[in-house]
């Protein structure tokens, strides 16, 4: 009789504590995912940060190249407008 007795508690504190467990897996995994999450989020925004800078750059870039453009254009331009003057002029 004493054996069934502990048995049964045995049994009890087997099913008590499988469920404990199972419960503290769930929260690990709960805390897992919010743990992506916020990695996720932090990725996203060092993207952002790394695309905003890369874009500024290049901005930069492309602005100081259309200005040498520019101007290396309209020297060349002046030089040749004085050549075909010069070509032109009455002797």
């Amino acid at each position: 009789m004493k054996i069934a007795k502990y048995a049964w508690l045995l049994t009890l504190s087997v099913a008590t504590s499988g469920m404990a467990l199972a419960r503290a897996q769930d929260q690990s995994a709960k805390q897992d995912m919010k743990d992506a999450g916020h990695a996720t989020k932090q990725a996203a925004k060092d993207t952002g940060h790394a695309t905003k800078k890369a874009a500024k750059s290049t901005g930069h870039a492309v602005k100081n190249t259309t200005k040498k453009a520019t101007h290396k254009s309209a020297e060349k331009t002046k030089d040749t407008s004085q050549k075909v003057e010069d070509k032109t002029k009455p002797q």
